[in-house]
């Protein structure tokens, strides 16, 4: 069975579609572990309540003990490649990993990001495109997943989805309705990555 290795930084939520999906056997894979830069992070409750190995990884305490930022995402990626994942997903991971990570799991690393590819990449994309809606200079956001490069929120894209603004719904409704297509397209990737590769 196919292994996926989950990063999260937060509460999770993408997790738990892939945890959910994983359970009912939409998805012909399992979470082989769980792992955050947060020690408060939710995500990590919920592996442990799914009974999956959840690991912290904090940058902070690793700076401090001296070592660069390039010498956590090379302990990062022993700690993540010590689970032998098949596919690792960044869900609600807020840290950048450079080629230290990434070249260890080559065409294996992918991003769920709540912007439409080109749009808001980095961090609060769904504030800034809410704020550019009430600005009149956007009608839509959306949510994409894809493969992650060096650059943010700009590798291949896997799968995307519009998500239309509506007129007078608050920033927390928009971000509610993104979350669930966030739900279904993480899961949706997951599948695609994972998929026989067949020759027609």
């Amino acid at each position: 069975m196919n292994r996926i290795a989950v990063l999260v930084s937060g509460n999770g939520s993408n997790l738990q579609a892939l945890l959910d999906a994983t359970a009912s056997g939409q998805l012909d894979a399992e979470v082989a572990c769980v792992i955050s830069n947060s020690p408060t992070a939710f995500g990590l409750t919920r592996a442990e309540r799914a009974g999956i190995p959840a690991v912290v990884l904090e940058l902070r305490s690793v700076l401090t003990d001296g070592h660069t930022r390039a010498e956590y995402d090379a302990m990062l990626a022993d700690l993540v490649a010590g689970f032998d994942p098949d596919l690792v997903v960044l869900a609600g991971w807020m840290l950048i990993l450079g080629t230290g990570f990434l070249s260890r799991f080559p065409d294996r690393v992918i991003n769920l990001h709540p912007a439409l590819p080109g749009m808001f990449p980095g961090t609060h994309a769904i504030e800034r495109a809410y704020a550019a809606f009430g600005a009149g200079e956007i009608e839509a956001t959306g949510v994409m997943v894809h493969r992650v490069i060096p650059e943010v929120d700009a590798g291949p894209v896997l799968v995307t989805e519009t998500v239309p603004i509506l007129e007078g719904e608050s920033r927390a409704d928009l971000e509610a309705r993104i979350h669930e297509v966030e739900h279904r397209l993480i899961v949706t990737a997951v599948q695609q990555m994972l998929a026989p590769t067949t020759t027609h």
